[in-house]
């Protein structure tokens, strides 16, 4: 079995991933795949957490967290595609709708 410390490690890492790729990245499509690393890099946690306290609580958490970032990804893509068909770039330093 994997010692909870190694999981927690990996978490770390790829939430630190999904954060320095949202921060550093300029393309809407990059930044949302970043802020879907980061939310499974959680679910990796709350996994590595449920093994480790041998609970399902953790699973669950993980199953309503799948069904939000499902929703999640069919809203932002589907805003992502009329941006695009609106300004016809994804650079989010060129997308400004709520400037005047």
């Amino acid at each position: 079995m994997i010692p909870i410390d190694h999981i927690m490690i990996l978490s770390a890492i790829l939430f630190a991933i999904g954060v320095a790729g949202v921060i550093i990245r300029r393309n809407a499509i990059i930044v949302f795949l970043s802020i879907e690393l980061m939310l499974n890099a959680v679910n990796l946690g709350f996994i590595g957490f449920a093994t480790h306290m041998h609970s399902m609580v953790g699973v669950l958490f993980v199953f309503f967290v799948l069904v939000v970032a499902a929703a999640e990804a069919v809203v932002g893509l589907a805003i992502m595609l009329e941006i695009f068909r609106n300004k016809e770039t994804l650079n989010l330093d060129e997308i400004n709708l709520l400037k005047w």
